[in-house]
């Protein structure tokens, strides 16, 4: 089907009313910056059941699902959560304090180390446990980092302009998060253009951004390609911002005609505008061996399956790759949990356009490939060998197949050493990995950890935890690891969220932490902590109510509330 011409007389007049409306935004006092937030965080509660509603029909089930727990983290609780981040930041600048708590930033082995979350009682009661930091570039000092930090609101010049959002069509809040970082951090007031896919989500976000509209600082329009394509090169859009693929970043920057790969080559692209975007890759998950109980083989499988299942695997950071230890007896065992989980799973489809595609190429690769669920949808390649040019390593499948690589390694620290140098030289993309390793593990192997740790080149590491739960927390900066260009652009350039607003050139990756049992549990594994099973979990049984009502804490925090929650959170 030929592809209508955009109405480019609608584009037009909304980039042309944005150019009138950006220097009003660079002329917003940061008070009435802060009001604006206040008054947006009521309305994502008042529509959070309506937007979860609209997720779950587009996908192919009721609200009432259990898979609705991932639409609440990825819709409503994700957006309220930033722009709390934003806040809780924002009012500190206001009061005339450091955006970052100076006993926040430790200089660490010849870089600055700095402690982004918990930033608040709140978040060590609604996710103890769980830790983040954000780990700058060699060199960087602790006052450097502290003096660049939210340079925008502490005397350093702004450019106001018109950014370009490009949406991605998958996690609901990526968008709405996206155009926050344009205003808040950028400066810029932003038109969206929506993806197809998630087009039905442009009323709740209007809705949500009311203000910013009605004032000129935000326009939404709808449309494909050929939009998208006229956007990027408008006379009146000043950068442009994309999550997606890198196909839709090379279209913008070289174009589509013969002489793509000649302009590559000689670094003349079309489009010169400034490009920061988010494009995904194959992503690993790393366990490491260790003295696991029964019951962390159970947990630990939830995990993993969660880290591919969430959404149908249709996540730029979904565990597409296992990496496991070939000489460890516990794998085998942990592979058999994986299917136990995935065989009880309840139905679903992999609603992303190709996903059908996409999986079918999984099962021409890999005939021995093992299928669960109804329609054979979720795929697991227990074998993939590791010298193999095999699709698996190669291709983002963006559906769910989980495809499994043992690697050598009689020991934790010769396995860590394989796997890291696999996960960087052998796998594209660098935006996140996650490794699972035991408490008493990395106790006894703790140097192995730490430089494996810092050798991940992925732009948000998670240990023993999810490396997505990067993108919800709102003060993380997310984003490939530093070091990729037009040319090769990887898994894209420059960080989003980062409510602190570290300065982009500093931040090298963030490193997140999470129990690795829950509570009771975890005070026998040696990670004590009160978190139940996290309610993100594909086998929570409670996870959509915990995540509705801690969207609605989240939106409007009151001791009353934290009862509810934790009642819900605790049956899960």
């Amino acid at each position: 089907m030929t592809e209508l011409a955009p109405d480019t007389e609608v584009l037009d007049r909304a980039v042309a009313a944005l150019r009138e409306g950006a220097e009003t935004w660079a002329d917003t006092p940061l008070a009435e910056r802060i009001a604006l937030l206040e008054r947006l965080l009521p309305r994502i509660a008042e529509g959070s059941e309506a937007m979860v509603a609209a997720c779950a029909r587009a996908k192919g089930y009721d609200s009432g699902s259990p898979w609705a727990a991932e639409d609440w983290a990825g819709a409503p609780w994700a957006l309220a959560q930033t722009v709390s981040a934003y806040l809780r930041v924002l009012r500190r600048i206001a009061a005339g304090e450091e955006p970052v708590h100076a006993h926040a930033v430790h200089e660490r082995d010849g870089r600055t180390v700095v402690d982004v979350f918990p930033a608040s009682a709140w978040d060590s009661l609604l996710l103890n446990g769980f830790t983040a930091q954000v780990w700058t570039r060699p060199g960087t000092t602790a006052d450097g980092v502290r003096s660049r930090a939210a340079g925008p609101y502490r005397g350093l010049p702004v450019a106001p302009g018109v950014a370009l959002v490009l949406g991605a069509g998958n996690v609901a809040a990526i968008t709405a998060l996206d155009i926050l970082h344009k205003l808040y951090v950028d400066g810029q007031v932003v038109i969206a253009k929506m993806n197809p896919v998630n087009a039905y989500l442009r009323p709740h976000f209007e809705r949500v951004f009311g203000e910013f509209t009605e004032r000129g600082w935000v326009r939404f329009v709808d449309g494909g390609a050929a939009e998208g394509a006229r956007l990027a090169t408008h006379e009146g859009v000043d950068s442009i911002h994309v999550t997606g693929s890198e196909r839709t970043h090379d279209a913008i920057v070289w174009g589509t005609d013969d002489k793509t790969e000649a302009r590559r080559r000689a670094d003349t692209p079309l489009n010169t505008k400034p490009f920061s975007s988010e494009l995904g890759g194959v992503s690993p998950c790393v366990v490491v061996p260790g003295p696991w109980s029964a019951a962390d083989f159970r947990f630990q499988a939830e995990h993993i399956v969660t880290s591919k299942m969430n959404n149908s695997g249709h996540n730029c950071v979904a565990s597409q790759i296992l990496v496991v230890p070939r000489d460890w007896e516990g794998t085998e065992r942990l592979l058999d949990e994986i299917r136990r989980v995935l065989r009880e799973l309840p139905p679903r489809t992999d609603y992303y356009p190709g996903a059908g595609r996409r999986l079918g190429a999984v099962r021409t690769a890999h005939p021995e490939a093992e299928t669960y669920g109804k329609g054979d949808c979720r795929i697991l390649v227990p074998d993939i060998a590791a010298i193999d040019n095999d699709m698996m390593l190669s291709d983002e499948v963006f559906g769910s197949a989980l495809g499994v690589v043992r690697l050598p390694g009689a020991t934790p620290d010769a396995f860590l050493r394989e796997a890291v140098a696999f996960a960087n030289d052998r796998l594209p993309g660098t935006l996140g990995a996650t490794l699972i390793v035991h408490p008493k593990t990395e106790k006894t192997h703790r140097s192995a950890v730490e430089a494996a740790v810092a050798g991940l080149r992925y732009g948000t590491v998670g240990v023993n935890c999810w490396s997505a739960i990067g993108f919800l927390l709102g003060y993380t900066p997310w984003g490939a690891y530093p070091g990729h260009t037009r040319q090769d652009i990887g898994s894209g350039v420059g960080f989003v969220h980062n409510a602190f607003m570290i300065a982009e050139d500093d931040v090298e990756k963030t490193v997140l932490r999470a129990p690795f049992a829950p509570i009771p549990r975890g005070l026998l594994a040696g990670s004590p902590s009160l978190s139940p099973r996290p309610p993100y979990f594909v086998t929570n049984r409670t996870g959509a109510a915990t995540l509705a009502r801690v969207t609605r804490f989240t939106a409007a925090p009151s001791v009353a509330k934290l009862p509810a929650v934790f009642a819900s959170a605790l049956r899960g």
